[in-house]
């Protein structure tokens, strides 16, 4: 149990770290929010709730991936070298995929609600 607890003291440190020095760990908690009002608003069905909190947790997780990737390349050096742009080029990348999914499927659970409430009165 010791260790468990350590472990979880270690990776709650680390969460509060990339929220505490990564700008875009806390646009991604902010959009996250932004899009919790409007499900909350919109009468979301419990699905689409789990749905979008999965989105949510990929994001936030693999933009803290991306920081200890860049972390750990900088720690290595400084120098520019094509391995170390791709390495940090490849995990943005993967922050952006899962992005541009998040916003298509947000659009798609939110986009209909929300265009009956507010045009279909």
């Amino acid at each position: 149990m010791r260790r468990f607890m350590k472990s979880l003291r270690a990776a709650s440190a680390g969460v509060a770290y990339a929220i505490r020095t990564q700008r875009h760990v806390r646009i991604h908690i902010t959009a996250a929010l932004l899009v919790s009002a409007a499900a909350i608003w919109l009468e979301l069905e419990t699905i689409e709730w789990a749905l979008l909190l999965v989105l949510f947790a990929l994001v936030i997780a693999l933009e803290i991936v991306n920081t200890a990737i860049e972390l750990t390349i900088d720690r290595i050096g400084l120098e520019q070298h094509p391995l170390a742009k791709a390495a940090k080029d490849t995990a943005a990348g993967a922050v952006l995929i899962a992005v541009i999914f998040a916003i298509g499927i947000g659009l798609l659970l939110l986009g209909p609600p929300m265009w009956h409430q507010l045009f279909d009165r």
